[in-house]
């Protein structure tokens, strides 16, 4: 069997690939796997708007039960809520039914363990095992044995205290836009920043178990750059569907997206002597501007894979208190062990109020430079041919000569289907549009 687990937790296209069958065999298995050999477990169980979410916590909950242990249910909470809450409640893990930033019809469940942290891909893995393995040896209690579902209704007000916790000064006199994306912001955005002091207007927080997503939120901001001018507000914020990630609008309507937003805050965090090491870890998917940037600021880059869980490893092995991705997964370690999109918001507004400078200002720190990505369709065993292929390593030496150090060649294989992506930044647009298309030609020419 292939494996079940993908970058972020087992996601499918729910009641087809996500069925109410495989959500009871992950709760059960997943129970037992995280609490073995601990006293009567508890587990933490959240969710975002989406329809699927009550089918799914339905089957979840009566596999953690069928083990006897405790679920805790929360109901719709963001992601982040669930990696706090775990570890403030004491619970054995956490689980969120959600698919992030996709289209309504998927969903999908990750699993926290009791520090907050996502799983390791050996637990994963042995997760999957028991699945595989029929339950062998996993109990099945009865009579007082069993678990209990209770309903803890104070969670979502625990964790906006939590988030309004993370900064020292309030938003009274700022007037902040918000776009839930019909999802697991709608209340717990809204809330958090009314009662930091703001005025917030807001759109798309409406969720009807079927909008999630659709049009909004951080993938289409587009309507919320038009509304943060129409209504003069000193900036504006997009979540995803569960608010792990968020993106910003400046008082101009320009998209601020998460190189920006790390830019900002890491001068900020450097400023105040908390920033360790001088180290932003980012992404190779962050834009070249970026390191530029931070190189005037005398603040270090440190690169990992595309993928929130591989900046949060090298945070988490070096001790570094700032990472994230453009996409706007955004990870202050002193606060959160997860991408947090209202936290996120939070220490950006925090940065404008204090600072007395528009967000269109603060950007200014960050020119991105411009940036083509063409695909280049290859087999499965060929995705390493820029590696090994003279003629094709000649060229992207070449390439990178003629950028002059303002720019460079990414080439990255598809996790999931049969073609690699070849990405080219720098200065002149026309250019390196004119180069990718010339290198994913000859890629796609070699390896064919």
């Amino acid at each position: 069997m292939s494996r079940m687990f993908g970058t972020d937790g087992v996601r499918g296209i729910a009641n087809e690939d996500l069925t109410a069958e495989l959500a009871y065999n992950l709760g059960r298995a997943g129970a037992y796997v995280l609490t073995e050999g601990t006293h009567k477990p508890r587990i933490l169980v959240g969710m975002d708007t989406r329809i699927s979410g009550d089918m799914l916590e339905s089957s979840l909950v009566a596999g953690i039960l069928s083990v006897g242990a405790e679920a805790v249910c929360i109901g719709v909470v963001p992601t982040p809520a669930i990696a706090y809450l775990t570890r403030k409640y004491g619970a054995d893990a956490g689980i969120m039914i959600s698919a992030s930033h996709n289209p309504v019809e998927y969903n999908g469940i990750k699993f926290f363990d009791n520090k907050g942290y996502k799983l390791s891909d050996e637990l994963e893995d042995s997760i999957q095992g028991t699945i595989e393995n029929n339950f062998q040896g996993v109990p099945t209690p009865v009579g007082g044995d069993l678990g209990r579902r209770v309903v803890e209704e104070e969670a979502l007000e625990d964790y906006i205290e939590f988030a309004k916790s993370t900064i020292e000064v309030d938003f009274k006199g700022m007037k902040i836009a918000l776009d839930c994306a019909n999802g697991s912001a709608y209340k717990a955005a809204v809330d958090t920043f009314r009662e930091l002091g703001a005025e917030v207007v807001v759109i798309n927080n409406d969720p009807d178990g079927i909008n999630i997503n659709k049009n909004c939120g951080s993938t289409h901001p587009e309507e919320l750059m038009d509304y943060v001018v129409r209504k003069n507000c000193d900036l504006g914020l997009a979540f995803d569907g569960d608010a792990d990630r968020c993106l910003a609008v400046d008082e101009k309507g320009n998209l601020i997206n998460g190189d920006f937003i790390m830019a900002i805050c890491a001068r900020s965090l450097k400023n105040q002597n908390r920033l360790k090491d001088n180290v932003l870890v980012t992404t190779v998917m962050s834009n070249l501007g970026l390191d530029i940037a931070l190189e005037k600021e005398g603040i270090k880059s440190v690169k990992t894979k595309v993928g929130d869980r591989y900046v949060l490893e090298e945070m988490l092995k070096e001790g570094y208190k700032l990472g994230g991705e453009q996409s706007g997964h955004v990870i202050f370690l002193d606060y959160n062990t997860t991408g947090d999109g209202i936290v996120t918001g939070i220490q950006l507004a925090a940065v404008v109020k204090k600072s007395g400078k528009t967000l269109s200002e603060l950007a200014k720190i960050m020119r991105e430079l411009p940036q083509v990505l063409v695909n280049a369709k290859i087999p499965n065993d060929k995705k390493d041919i820029h590696e090994k292929d003279e003629e094709i390593i000649e060229v992207i030496k070449d390439i990178e000569k003629s950028l002059h150090g303002c720019g460079r060649v990414l080439i990255r294989p598809s996790g999931t289907e049969p073609l690699v992506r070849v990405m080219l930044e720098g200065e002149n647009q026309e250019e390196i549009d004119k180069m990718a298309h010339e290198l994913a030609k000859l890629i796609e020419k070699k390896a064919n």
